[in-house]
């Protein structure tokens, strides 16, 4: 697959001694650890698109972790005073755990601010969308921020299914203009933010390697522990994780085993902290039908299908944790 920032430096070998090659290599290694700090320490400031549970969370990692002045944007004032509300509560909670003083809690605060205004991202170096998984939505607002933000702005995406290569498209009419194009990433963060280290980082087709190093350098600023993947459907985590929820479904939907056994056997028998029907639930059902219906669409391979039961627990509004009721009761 062409990806084009995920160039590696090649050494010629031919006539060539042990010696001298370790020494080319072990270079190129200091420049890109020279090269990532260069790259974090360029991000002096970030904005966020969405107040909900994903949003919230980075901001709060991002103020906290990589202390960064960081602006909230949602559409819904109620649901800003929430995430504001939210991330107090958090903070409070790590100062009760000794986790952080008191002082620290408070610069964390300080650090966020929020508005209803796209347009106040303005000034931002770096800004990550963390909206609904509905491709028109996402569209409309990378198109907006090529027009708001500055021409060097990191413009990133939290999403966990759309390709980043049809979102960079959004943002110009003219395919032949990349200026902002290449500046689009993915920096899709595991939930809960303030929780899992994971990060996965996916460059689409127009990405530059400059945006992709800023956004592994960044992520790391935050703490997080950062895997790249190509823009392939699914990308890494769910290309492994839904097929596995999913297949799990199928066993409870054909009676190979009931709901208890199933989570029962998984957590028990290779050591994962829940079991995959209750990880669904966490996840929200309505999330993982509609991956593996990109993953189903996108490849056209049968071993994506996604199963009939989940799609009938959807249609029932049975979407786990957050609509009372999953597989489990909440």
């Amino acid at each position: 697959m062409f990806q084009p920032s995920l160039t590696i430096p090649r050494f010629t070998t031919t006539k060539m001694s042990a010696s001298l090659f370790r020494r080319q290599a072990l270079g190129a290694a200091r420049c890109f650890s020279t090269s990532q700090r260069r790259y974090a320490a360029d991000v002096k400031s970030l904005g966020v698109i969405g107040a909900g549970q994903m949003g919230l969370g980075i901001a709060l990692v991002a103020a906290r972790a990589a202390q960064v002045p960081v602006h909230l944007i949602d559409n819904s004032e109620a649901s800003i005073q929430k995430g504001l509300a939210f991330a107090k509560k958090l903070l409070d909670k790590d100062v009760t755990k000794q986790k952080l003083t008191q002082e620290q809690a408070d610069e964390a605060r300080s650090l966020l601010t929020a508005s209803t205004e796209m347009d106040d991202l303005s000034s931002v170096d770096f800004v990550i969308e963390a909206v609904p998984e509905l491709p028109s939505l996402k569209f409309d607002i990378f198109r907006r921020l090529a027009q708001i933000c500055p021409k060097h702005a990191i413009l990133a995406t939290n999403t966990s299914s759309i390709s980043i290569t049809k979102i960079a498209a959004a943002t110009t009419s003219d395919p032949t203009d990349t200026s902002a194009s290449s500046r689009v990433v993915s920096t899709h963060f595991m939930n809960p933010v303030p929780v899992q280290k994971g990060v996965e980082i996916i460059s689409g087709l127009q990405t530059s390697k400059e945006t992709l190093d800023t956004a592994v350098a960044f992520c790391k600023k935050m703490g997080k522990i950062t895997s790249v993947s190509a823009d392939a459907p699914g990308f890494l985590a769910n290309r492994i994780l839904m097929p596995y929820i999913n297949e799990a479904v199928i066993c409870l939907e054909t009676g190979v085993g009931d709901r208890d056994s199933i989570d029962a056997i998984m957590k028990n028998g290779t050591n994962v902290p829940m079991g995959p029907l209750q990880l669904a639930d966490f996840i929200g059902l309505d999330t993982c039908l509609s991956i593996m219906k990109v993953l189903h669409g996108e490849t056209g391979d049968s071993k994506y299908r996604p199963s009939v039961l989940l799609g009938k627990m959807v249609d029932a509004g049975w979407l786990g944790k957050k609509s009372g009721k999953g597989f489990y009761e909440y």
